[in-house]
């Protein structure tokens, strides 16, 4: 844990350990929780993240279709 300052400008200045811990890149999504913040890194390329993610054998119909019945579902909850 650390405590740090916030300068004249509003801006913060994670150390140093922490970015490196962490593998911050240049970017980070800041979420206002209420009482305090999330920090969550991003990464340098999303796409490369992403790679393999999405590899779907079904046409997409089929996901629509499984799709609209699953938020059906939901919505009679």
């Amino acid at each position: 844990m650390s405590i740090l300052e916030i300068d004249d400008k509003g801006r913060l200045t994670i150390p140093k350990e922490i970015r490196e811990s962490l593998n911050f890149g240049k970017k980070v999504l800041v979420i206002n929780a209420g009482d305090h913040l999330k920090i969550i890194p991003l990464p340098s390329d999303p796409f490369k993240t992403l790679h393999g993610a999405l590899n779907v054998n079904k046409p997409f119909r089929e996901l629509r279709r499984r799709a609209d019945l699953l938020a059906e579902d939901e919505a009679g909850k």
